[in-house]
């Protein structure tokens, strides 16, 4: 008997890259930033109902297979030894945690969920937690919640999904990520301490200079 598949409907989210233009890093010391996404480069997540969870492999970033030793090493030394599935994993550990702490019902249907990227690797422009924020859009339709999850609040769950893999890292990059486009971010200490949260202002792009992007091939682990 040929076994049915699961019904329900593909969804697809897209989070940027993103660069930050002011006040780096005093986001992560009470102070204001002003950062940006950029639309040259982004991650996408796809999620697809199924009948077991599954993490897809990205064939590129979490390989498995190589020619050669030499390939292998090859590719370690280039792109370092994380892909991007152990990202998806966290996103959903944390996003449960945040609904069974708020006592918010999750149905029980399974998914896949698959990313592609083409955020250069290790280069500073918050490629993981581009990963994390799409993945985070897609659980969130995909639960029909999104009404349960403030907009100010997901930085904070993305950010803590990357800190569960010991990446260490500040709320900067996932504001610009959710809000998208400019977003000026005043890190208040009163503020942040009773919220978790800083004050975000979307701001219009048209503000900035033309700017121009230079990176380089030389991976380091930022997170680390």
């Amino acid at each position: 008997m040929m076994k049915m598949k699961t019904p329900g409907k593909s969804i697809s989210h897209r989070a940027y890259a993103r660069i930050g233009f002011l006040g780096n890093p005093s986001d992560a010391y009470y102070g204001n930033t002003l950062a940006v996404a950029i639309g040259n480069f982004g991650a996408s997540v796809t999620l697809e109902p199924s009948d077991t969870l599954v993490f897809r492999p990205h064939p590129v970033h979490d390989p498995a297979h190589f020619t050669s030793l030499q390939h292998l090493v090859a590719r370690v030394e280039g792109e370092g030894y994380y892909g991007g599935v152990r990202l998806l994993m966290a996103i959903c550990k944390v996003f449960h945690a945040y609904c069974e702490v708020r006592g918010i019902i999750l149905h029980d249907r399974n998914f896949t969920l698959s990313y592609d990227t083409n955020v250069p690797r290790q280069a500073g422009l918050s490629g993981s937690s581009a990963i994390v924020c799409a993945a985070l859009s897609c659980l969130l339709e995909f639960f029909n919640v999104g009404d349960r999850m403030k907009v100010e609040d997901r930085p904070k769950v993305i950010l803590s999904a990357e800190e569960e893999l010991g990446i260490t890292a500040g709320l900067q990059d996932r504001v610009a990520q959710v809000y998208g486009g400019l977003v000026y971010m005043d890190f208040d200490k009163a503020t942040l301490e009773r919220t978790g949260n800083g004050i975000y202002t979307p701001m219009d792009p048209k503000l900035l200079p033309q700017l121009y992007l230079i990176y380089t091939k030389n991976p380091s682990d930022s997170g680390a």
